[in-house]
């Protein structure tokens, strides 16, 4: 199974810059965006669905706002929409779908960017979420999480780790949850095949030059359970594809 994790930032808005001729070149059988910013009305899916995918939308509560959305070629045993966190499912942040004894997460983890309250939230869900998945491992241990974690890891992850510490999405505390999520049974599977640098998925729209020049963070993954590890055939990153601030990772992956 080849998926794809892509935050689109905003679906019309990659629609219109070409995202369903990027469709067409079949670049995953399983497509998971986040921030959608619409619902399912709001967008023309027969183009989508000519192309054989199947979709499925959990939107925010909120209009033009959050969301994510899974399009499939290989149809899922099971859709489960939300992860029962009212506050999370309220905008629209996680999927899943269960295909066989695999279950694929699509989750739009919260920014903090805008200011405390929001960064407060996004450590309340950080938590719940930790605590979610680790249940959930029980009863699923061959698990897939994928999504705009808004966490950049390590410095490596990051173009200028000095100047970005007291930046939200690399804050101690958020890097210390991240660390404590990948030792609590997760592996990295970009980092599985790629140990070297300069490697992104985030670049800031304020100024053209930064993506030019490569100034970016790697903040989406595609995360999987250590019991798939040798399951594992390729991880990847697509910066030349353009339809968002942000650019699709890719896994290869046996299920």
């Amino acid at each position: 199974m080849r998926i794809i994790s892509y935050n689109v930032n905003g679906i019309r808005a990659a629609i219109k810059k070409g995202f369903i001729d990027w469709l067409k070149t079949d670049p995953a059988d399983v497509i998971c965006v986040q921030e959608t910013k619409a619902t399912e009305g709001d967008v023309d899916v027969k183009k989508i669905e000519e192309l054989g995918f199947q979709h499925y939308w959990y939107s925010a509560q909120k209009k033009g706002y959050s969301g994510v959305a899974v399009f499939t070629k290989i149809k899922p045993d099971k859709v489960e929409f939300g992860n029962g966190h009212k506050a999370s499912d309220d905008e629209g942040r996680v999927i899943q779908l269960d295909f066989k004894d695999t279950r694929l997460i699509n989750a739009y983890f919260p920014s903090g960017t805008s200011g405390d309250e929001r960064q407060d939230f996004k450590y309340k869900w950080l938590d719940e979420f930790y605590k979610y998945v680790g249940k959930l491992k029980k009863k699923y241990p061959k698990l897939i999480l994928c999504g705009d974690y808004n966490i950049a890891h390590k410095e490596i992850d990051i173009h200028d780790p000095k100047g970005n510490k007291k930046s939200s999405g690399f804050l101690p505390e958020e890097r210390e949850w991240m660390t404590k999520f990948l030792d609590s049974g997760w592996i990295d599977t970009f980092r599985e095949f790629h140990p070297e640098p300069h490697r992104y998925s985030w670049w800031s729209q304020r100024f053209p030059s930064v993506r030019l020049n490569n100034k970016g963070w790697r903040i989406d993954y595609i995360n999987v359970t250590d019991s798939l590890k040798k399951n594992i055939k390729d991880a990847d990153i697509f910066p030349d594809i353009k339809h968002s601030d942000h650019c699709p990772v890719y896994l290869d992956i046996k299920v």
